[in-house]
């Protein structure tokens, strides 16, 4: 099986090293990673500036672009076949909730099911996580999972690791999104010249975060694994909008 491998935190992160390290003798590996980190930049695709893509060795490079960039390039026109599988991470901190609407990691790997090839999302829920070795476990043990059964191309899973040492861990359990508190105020402080710069705050603890939503399953030493898709329409909410605009 060809698997590519991307992330958000950058080519140089612990984290894909991680990555690598978990899916060596398993799959043939390609890798397309960003230059850089680019926590937080969602599903942002570059589309009016060129991409430059470096070789760092047999079936591996670096992307001066977006998450998103990397695995629509490698898919597209920069490897020579379709990957049968991508896998984004390891993300250095957790993935939960309405994180995946901002995440990067989240995102190389919707890019990946968009193009028709399955994919998942690995992240840490610690930061800075202390057990990549337990992740990196975690990975091995799902991707032999997934290669028995053939996923089809429209799968597409976010895992989440707690942060513990892999005998701590529970084993994996099938989650929803839980939802978050709104995210902390903005932190305001100035600059040598008198303006004004603003960091943002820290995303909200969970605000539903009970059973069954990946917060408690991590909380509760588990692994998390939550099917997403693409299709954002809220479809309970089709007849009662009809009705709303008189449609």
């Amino acid at each position: 099986m060809r698997v590519l491998l991307s992330n958000d935190d950058g080519y140089r992160a612990e984290g894909l090293q991680a990555l690598e390290r978990a899916l060596l003798g398993l799959a043939e590996i390609m890798l397309v990673a960003p230059e850089r980190n680019h926590s937080g930049a969602s599903n942002s695709l570059t589309l009016f500036e060129p991409l430059r893509v470096t070789k760092l060795g047999t079936n591996r490079w670096y992307c001066s672009g977006t998450p998103t960039d990397c695995v629509h390039i490698a898919i597209t026109g920069l490897l020579p076949e379709d990957p049968d599988m991508v896998f984004s991470g390891i993300n250095h901190g957790p993935n939960l909730g309405d994180d995946v609407l901002y995440s990067g990691t989240v995102a190389a790997a919707m890019e990946a099911r968009v193009l028709d090839v399955p994919a998942v999302a690995i992240s840490v829920a610690g930061y800075p996580p202390k057990n990549f070795d337990a992740a990196q476990r975690a990975v091995s043990e799902l991707f032999e999972r997934l290669n028995r059964n053939q996923p089809p191309g429209n799968m597409l899973l976010n895992v989440n690791v707690p942060d513990l040492p892999w005998d701590d861990i529970r084993g994996f359990k099938l989650t929803r999104l839980g939802h978050r508190h709104k995210a902390a105020r903005v932190k305001v402080s100035g600059d040598p010249y008198g303006g004004k710069l603003y960091w943002m705050g820290l995303p909200g603890h969970g605000l539903d975060a009970g059973p069954g939503t990946d917060f408690f399953a991590v909380q509760d030493g588990w692994i998390s694994v939550t099917p997403l898709q693409c299709d954002l329409t809220d479809h309970n909410r089709l007849e009662a909008t009809r009705d709303w605009l008189q449609l």
